[in-house]
């Protein structure tokens, strides 16, 4: 088992009650869980997010934490949260990382894999993604 590893799983949802398609504005929401899968407690510091639409219009957002909080995560434990973005486009994607430093001073991202927002399909379901 790795030292410093966290493993992220994501289930996007598309939010078409604060959607607004004729003005070219679509809504989604992620849940995202980590779970630190390594052998250290760690705590996750900050995030950077890239959300791409279908035109190519790139976003990069980052910042301290997840909604306000810098969870600290000891091995085993998990941390969820949900948050949201816009598109111009029905559909896009999202990738990023977490920059975590673990109980004994060591510094290591977690790379966020890439996932689609999709308004257009009704299907979802939660992905491990790292």
């Amino acid at each position: 088992m790795p030292k410093y590893q966290f493993r992220v799983e994501v289930l996007p949802q598309f939010l078409p009650e604060q959607s607004a398609p004729e003005q070219g504005e679509y809504v989604f929401a992620y849940t995202i869980t980590i779970t630190n899968t390594g052998e250290v407690a760690a705590q996750l510091i900050s995030r950077t997010w890239n959300v791409n639409d279908a035109r190519g219009h790139t976003e990069k957002v980052k910042g301290l934490g997840v909604i306000g909080q810098q969870p600290l995560l000891k091995p085993g434990q998990s941390f969820e949260y949900t948050s949201g973005t816009r598109l111009r486009t029905p559909t896009g994607t999202m990738h990023g990382s977490f920059f975590c430093v673990a109980e004994d001073g060591e510094k290591f991202d977690v790379d966020i894999p890439l996932f689609v927002l999709d308004a257009l399909s009704a299907s979802g379901g939660k992905r491990t993604l790292h």
